[in-house]
């Protein structure tokens, strides 16, 4: 056999083994399962998710206004992506009002995803599909349902926003009880998240929340005349995405009208989790839109609507944090305190027992 002839052989048994392999490697993609639990069981590629995605059309979310941390930007870019129309039903809606909506829902026009409290989402765990993104390991444990049923996107810290021109710059809540300080809740702690977790901030020491001492701490401040509305405050005790983003505003001002700070010893985190309802009429699309959200780069997006991404330490360590956009979120001193459920229903229960009654 001549030289010639046995490289042409060879190089055709390399040219079938490579098909060979081709093949079998193309074998091994599972069916496509739209209500698959990972990327890698239900679909084996993103190429396939996507294309699924595609043939459903269409998205839908509860809950979730454009203006909300950049969300319409989020959307905008998941739909021209991805060629899936996305519709929000009732932006507005509370965390429980989401459980409702999706409840009532005829069938077929159910929200495909839900962007909850942390609390709402445990509290109704059994309506969820379990589902972990491709990013999962960079979920932190402590915020996301190990089975996969809901998992933390985007959160902050319980911030003190001020009027730097009225007030000067507050360390702590003890500093708010001195004069000058006009200082609001953005709610009812007993109807709104933020007001709540509100309290239970300035409730923190040495890491341990009492609902008994936040309501002391705002009985001070309502018998000394420095607890106001919001139209009349000069301090706004809020999530440092809602201060940070006012103070933005004002950022280009000699002046700023608007500053924040977290306060020392009272670092107190929540998040926003996400979760795939299970019967989500387009589940397909509900995964790719998970898939999506965890990227490097929708977590930077939500980083620009001042949230707190909660693959923020992983992208730090990538090098793939957008540090400009970081730079704009107060400095967190300490180590953060995230309420446990059991913590939060014995506050929820003792303020609707005594705020009303202290508070008048």
């Amino acid at each position: 056999m001549t030289p010639r002839r046995t490289a042409a052989i060879a190089l055709l048994a390399t040219a079938v083994a490579g098909c060979s392999s081709a093949t079998t490697t193309e074998k091994k993609l599972p069916p496509v399962n739209p209500r698959a639990a990972s990327l890698a069981e239900g679909f084996g590629t993103l190429d396939r998710l996507v294309e699924a995605a595609r043939k459903e059309g269409a998205l839908t979310l509860v809950g979730v206004p454009r203006e909300w941390v950049d969300y319409g930007a989020i959307m905008d870019r998941f739909s021209g992506e991805y060629g899936v129309r996305v519709t929000v039903v009732e932006p507005g809606a509370s965390s429980q009002r989401e459980i409702d909506v999706a409840k009532a829902a005829p069938a077929g026009q159910a929200p495909d995803v839900f962007d909850l409290g942390m609390d709402v989402a445990i509290a109704n765990a059994q309506r969820f599909a379990p589902y972990k993104v491709a990013a999962w390991q960079d979920i932190p444990d402590t915020v996301k349902d190990l089975k996969g049923h809901w998992y933390a996107g985007y959160g902050g810290y319980m911030s003190i926003g001020y009027d730097p021109r009225k007030v000067p710059a507050p360390k702590s809540f003890a500093d708010l009880l001195k004069p000058g300080y006009a200082v609001a809740l953005p709610g009812d702690p007993l109807r709104t998240a933020a007001a709540f977790n509100g309290v239970m901030a300035a409730s923190l020491q040495g890491g341990r929340p009492e609902a008994r001492r936040g309501l002391e701490f705002f009985g001070k401040l309502k018998q000394g005349g420095g607890f106001r509305l919001p139209s009349q405050a000069n301090t706004l005790v809020d999530w440092d995405y809602v201060n940070a983003a006012k103070a933005a505003e004002t950022a280009g001002d000699d002046k700023p009208a608007w500053k924040v700070v977290i306060p020392s010893g009272a670092v107190l985190a929540s998040y926003y989790v996400q979760a795939i309802n299970k019967k989500a009429p387009h589940p397909a699309a509900a995964r790719l839109w998970q898939e999506f959200l965890y990227t490097d780069e929708v977590q930077n997006m939500f980083l620009k609507g001042f949230a707190r991404p909660a693959r923020m330490e992983a992208l730090e360590m990538k090098g793939t944090l957008d540090r400009k956009a970081a730079a704009r979120l107060p400095a967190v001193p300490g180590a953060p305190v995230v309420l446990s459920v059991p913590q939060t229903d014995e506050a929820k229960t003792f303020l609707k027992e005594n705020w009303a009654k202290t508070m008048k």
